[in-house]
């Protein structure tokens, strides 16, 4: 459900004219993209984790997620074209793939995909140094 939302924030802010309030510092519209595509490639990674038939299937859930997020970025460059005041730009769509390919990447990280073993606590094996307990 959270990758809906975020999607349809995504076309709403689309679809407005490009906002006033954005300050002016170089290259902040490429790193807003990376950001806002980054959390998106998450979220498709964090839905389709959900997925039994993706979730054991560690490379295809991040190239799924990452494509799924790509594709949006192109949607949404291609909507933009047709928003007066707003224009496609191919550096934005360049953000929107490297951010998407990040959160897919930040997922799969986050979910112990990398971790040759899952980490685990027991507290009853850490070793207690001699004399540093009371009897």
């Amino acid at each position: 459900m959270p990758v809906i939302v975020f999607c349809m924030l995504i076309f709403i802010q689309s679809s407005r004219p490009f906002p006033d309030l954005i300050p002016e510092f170089p290259l902040i519209d490429k790193f807003l993209h990376f950001a806002a595509w980054a959390l998106l490639g998450f979220l498709f990674f964090r839905a389709y984790n959900g997925n039994f038939s993706l979730s054991h299937r560690k490379n295809l859930l991040i190239w799924v997620s990452f494509l799924s997020a790509a594709l949006y970025g192109v949607s949404d460059e291609i909507h933009q074209h047709y928003v007066p005041s707003r224009s496609s730009d191919p550096l934005d769509l360049l953000a929107d793939i490297a951010g998407s390919f990040s959160g897919a990447i930040v997922g799969a990280w986050l979910y112990g995909f990398f971790r040759k073993q899952p980490v685990t606590f027991d507290l009853h094996s850490i070793p207690v140094p001699e004399g540093s307990h009371k009897n």
